[in-house]
């Protein structure tokens, strides 16, 4: 049976727990806390999308122990959500080393919400029934349901078809009970695509839909491992896509004005990245210095995240799924 939601992941039900918002000055005074966070702990990646803005700089990963190390400073310091990215997280000891993570993340810190994104080549079966039910959300990145389309991103590794593979994910997901997203970057090759069908066909708890962003040293710039130029897009032509899928309720589109500072990005050596210059400029690890004295060089934009909705019923539990 299709996944149904008996309850809209747009209303903001976290309210009812929320402490009292804070006055204009709190907000300039406080230190933003680390509710949700995404840890990037590998920049290597199978496949090589023109537009990526997280490059394969380095292949440095943390050992396991001081990544749990991290994620329990994070917990104490108030996190409430973990996201793990990349690169790609199941090229890691084939997902042995996300796997783990996941676990001590929803087992050990029993944190509300755990997630991934991935590009969901390398993603087993047998994964799933390791790990699935400590996992509350799977995203996994397409930006067209034209397999030319995708060969001209990068989206693409060898023979394997990228839309097939979304759709077996898919119901994997169904089986072992993790809430389904999707995470689109719209850019020159798809901005005219339709995918209202295929959207609605799959059902995702979440469609993100975010403006191709350039980032100076990762996808622009003389120093970066990619030329995002080609794939930006207007404000005006970003628009146009959302409007041609105003009927998609799962919709949650993210402008580059949205999207560039509401994110608290820590990187492979647990340093958060102020994105607010072009680019991504390291604090000092978490590791060595603690979140508080970190997370003052972040640019997290705490406003922000919460005016773009990125609080919501984000625990499978709370989502009350018919699977």
């Amino acid at each position: 049976a299709p996944l149904s939601l008996s309850l809209s992941l747009s209303l903001p039900g976290w309210r009812d727990s929320a402490p009292r918002p804070r006055r204009e000055q709190e907000w300039d005074d406080a230190l933003p806390t680390p509710t949700s966070v995404n840890y990037h702990f590998t920049r290597q990646c199978n496949y090589k999308c023109g537009f990526c803005f997280h490059t394969a700089k380095t292949s440095f990963v943390l050992p396991l122990e001081e990544a749990k190390r991290g994620l329990a400073m994070l917990k104490e310091a108030g996190m409430e959500k973990i996201n793990f990215s990349g690169g790609e997280p199941f090229l890691q000891d084939r997902g042995e080393f996300v796997g783990k993570l996941v676990q001590f993340c929803k087992q050990e810190l029993e944190l509300p919400s755990v997630s991934i994104v991935s590009n969901g080549s390398r993603i087993r079966k047998q994964w799933f029934e390791q790990y699935g039910e400590y996992l509350d959300i799977l995203a996994i990145s397409c930006d067209s349901f034209d397999e030319d389309v995708n060969v001209l991103i990068g989206r693409r590794q060898g023979k394997k078809n990228h839309v097939e593979n979304l759709h077996k994910l898919r119901q994997w997901c169904r089986e072992y009970a993790v809430a389904f997203k999707i995470n689109s970057v719209i850019n020159r090759f798809n901005v005219e695509e339709d995918m209202n069908e295929q959207i609605k066909a799959l059902n995702p708890v979440r469609w993100k839909v975010f403006q191709c962003l350039l980032i100076e040293g990762e996808n622009s710039g003389e120093d970066a491992l990619r030329e995002a130029e080609k794939f930006v897009i207007s404000d005006e032509d970003f628009d146009r896509f959302l409007d041609r899928h105003k009927g998609v309720s799962c919709l949650v589109p993210e402008s580059n004005q949205k999207m560039r500072d509401s994110y608290l990005i820590l990187d492979e050596y647990m340093r958060f990245l102020n994105c607010r210059n072009g680019r991504k400029e390291p604090s000092k690890s978490i590791l060595d210095v603690g979140v508080e004295a970190a997370i003052k060089f972040s640019g997290f934009d705490e406003k922000m995240f919460l005016r773009r909705g990125g609080k919501y019923v984000w625990s499978k539990a709370d989502m009350k799924l018919d699977w």
